[in-house]
């Protein structure tokens, strides 16, 4: 599919209705929504209980626990995706997430947790999570019309940025009153509501696969299919390129450096609480901005201009005189980034063939999963060295990287998503 195809249709297209009105759509983003919750809450009772069955360093190793296998399997999830379909294994996931849980909460109803115990449900959780993040984000190509895609990405952003606000409150809630053991059990409800929404999720039928995909074979095959599909086509592959700069010179600075600049400017876990909040309110006008509209005229080359903007307020958080003044840049940020990123997720989609929907899902959430959070120890590193000002310029010059990368091909500064 070339740049072509993403223009909008003609005069006699049906009209489509509009994702915030379609029940297959909202049913999806029930679900979704639930088992984010549910992920949160999980994670909040992961880390109460590993602080409380082993050190600090012991903590450390539960919650990175499940990163390993995250990174590891991320690929092969995608291939399961696409020769299972999204569906199937979004719901196997949820399963399994919910049996595990469950489980753990009985199990801690006679036992008190084990370092070891929390490292197990972690790796397991590692390993699901690699099937979930590439099935999940291939499936709203296949439950509305293209013309809704940009919509979708907006209404999956606030559905995220819900579970955050909602999600760790809850979980606190659930620790205080009951422990580890009520808080696994919310958790692994969570995850039980998601299923039968799913279960009422209607999936639309795939196009004829197109002889380039060519017949299924082994996974490795099928893997190196959807890589080389990725390279060839004049979208995807200078899409991939803007995810991974962008996101190694925005996670770090913008999870791990503003701990940082928060402790060396005196402004403490308070004004910290009001930056990160800030930066999510920002994140959240964004998708709702995306949800409402629908559409954004000239996408590629506004997804590349708003990395770019976005770009220079990363670098100027360092500098900012004050708590209020960070606050403001950080929204801004928010803004900028996260209707960018809505946008790239829209093209992805749009773009990919839908028989390789899971494999470059896959690679994406790989680069934003896996391979930015690497950088939260040379961010560490880079500031005991050099402090955060120079080390939020470098971030915000390597966000600005990406944004110039996308400029830089013509196909993408043309792409339009489909009205």
């Amino acid at each position: 599919m070339t740049s072509a195809t993403l223009t909008a249709p003609g005069p006699g297209t049906p009209a489509q209705r509009p994702a915030h009105r379609d029940g297959n759509v909202l049913r999806w983003l029930g679900a979704y929504t639930a088992s984010m919750i549910g992920d949160s809450v999980y994670y909040m009772a992961l880390a109460w209980a590993a602080s409380r069955a082993g050190s600090d360093s012991q903590t450390g190793l539960v919650l990175a626990a499940g990163s390993i296998p995250r990174a590891v399997l991320m690929l092969a999830g995608g291939v399961l995706a696409d020769r299972l379909g999204p569906r199937r294994v979004v719901i196997g996931s949820d399963i399994a997430r919910c049996l595990v849980v469950l489980g753990l909460a009985g199990a801690l109803l006679f036992t008190s947790p084990a370092v070891w115990m929390l490292i197990a449900v972690a790796l397991v959780f590692g390993v699901v999570d690699a099937l979930f993040l590439p099935a999940v984000g291939a499936l709203p190509p296949r439950i509305s019309a293209p013309g809704q895609l940009a919509r979708i990405q907006g209404l999956r952003g606030l559905a995220a940025r819900g579970a955050n606000v909602a999600g760790a409150p809850l979980g606190g809630l659930a620790v205080a009153l009951g422990g580890p053991v009520l808080a696994f059990a919310a958790a692994g409800v969570l995850f039980a509501l998601s299923l039968p929404l799913l279960l009422l999720v209607r999936m639309r039928p795939l196009p004829e696969q197109p002889e380039a995909a060519g017949e299924p074979g082994t996974a490795w095959q099928e893997l190196t299919d959807g890589l080389r599909h990725i390279r060839r086509h004049p979208l995807l592959g200078p899409l991939m390129l803007v995810i991974a700069v962008s996101e190694l010179g925005f996670v770090g600075p913008l999870n791990l450096g503003m701990i940082l600049l928060a402790r060396q400017r005196g402004w403490g876990a308070t004004g910290m609480g009001w930056i990160v909040a800030a930066f999510g309110i920002g994140a959240g006008a964004a998708a709702l901005l995306l949800a409402v509209r629908g559409r954004v005229p000239r996408g590629g080359l506004v997804m590349c201009l708003l990395v770019l903007v976005g770009a220079i307020g990363v670098g100027a958080l360092a500098y900012a005189p004050s708590v209020a003044a960070a606050v403001v840049i950080a929204a801004l940020v928010g803004l900028l980034m996260g209707l960018g990123g809505a946008l790239c997720a829209a093209l992805v989609q749009t773009a990919t063939e839908p028989a390789y929907l899971g494999r470059v899902t896959s690679v994406s959430t790989l680069f934003t999963h896996a391979v930015a959070p690497l950088s939260y120890p040379v961010t560490g590193a880079a500031v005991a060295a050099w402090g955060t000002g120079p080390v939020f310029v470098a971030s915000g010059a390597l966000c600005a990287a990406g944004g110039a990368i996308g400029l830089a091909f013509t196909r993408l500064r043309r792409a339009e998503l489909p009205r």
